[in-house]
């Protein structure tokens, strides 16, 4: 015997009202998610595409089509934790080696690869307390179109946090033992705009790790050439952008 009109009526709307309860707890759980989303990537930054080896890659190995598809491939993480140098394809090894091996898992960055091909840098004397340093910078053309040794100071710009930035000279009368034009992996400034040259600076221990921290972490790394003879000091230089 089917049951009367006013329990079928009933049981529709009890249907009805579940099914609206469902659909507002998942709206509810997606706008959570997305939430939790938003706040996860406003700490760490959006998720950006890095290059990771799949195996083990033995240093001066030539990294061809075939090594390319077998051997490298594609990961998305955190920008806060995406090295700063690191690929983001894994065509723009094709054709390099690793100037060290690089193991299964590891990230793949512009400094692990060299050009065969290109033209190596000249064994340079080191004191005692020297160091030299491999800078991707802006700026440096005429270093490589002049030749070196030559002299410059260097200028780094950061941004804050919060927004501003500031220009300063970070170094006064280095001497660039080496320079040569910057290849599509060595890396870009934080603005994305890509280095023109790698120069390799002849300094102390302490502005080695000031430059490494820098080219790390700073928006940008600018090389004046001094004049030939110029050894005078600029002393501090320092613009923000509230002083434009």
């Amino acid at each position: 015997m089917p049951p009367p009109a006013s329990i079928a009526i009933r049981r529709r709307r009890r249907g009805v009202a579940l099914a609206l309860v469902a659909i507002a707890c998942g709206a509810l759980a997606a706008a959570a998610v997305h939430g939790t989303v938003e706040e996860v990537e406003s700490r760490t930054g959006a998720p950006v595409a890095v290059v990771v080896a799949t195996q083990d890659i033995a240093e001066g190995t030539r990294i061809d089509r075939r090594r390319v598809a077998r051997a490298l491939t594609v990961r998305e993480v955190p920008a806060r934790y995406a090295p700063r140098d690191g690929l983001s394809s894994p065509e723009q090894a094709s054709g390099l080696e690793p100037a060290v091996p690089v193991p299964v898992g590891a990230y793949v960055t512009a400094p692990m690869l060299r050009d065969p091909r290109a033209r190596s840098a000249p064994v340079a004397a080191v004191r005692r307390g020297q160091r030299l340093v491999e800078v991707a910078v802006t700026g440096g053309r005429e270093l490589v179109a002049g030749g070196v040794p030559a002299r410059v100071d260097v200028l780094v710009t950061t941004e804050g946090r919060t927004g501003g930035g500031r220009t300063f000279v970070a170094l006064e009368d280095v001497e660039v033992v080496f320079a040569r034009p910057a290849r599509a992996t060595d890396g870009a400034d934080a603005d994305g705009t890509p280095a023109d040259t790698v120069a390799t600076l002849r300094v102390d221990a302490r502005a080695a790790v000031f430059l490494t921290a820098a080219q790390n972490f700073a928006r940008e790394l600018r090389l004046l050439t001094r004049p030939a003879g110029d050894r005078s000091r600029v002393g501090r230089a320092e613009v923000d952008d509230g002083g434009l």
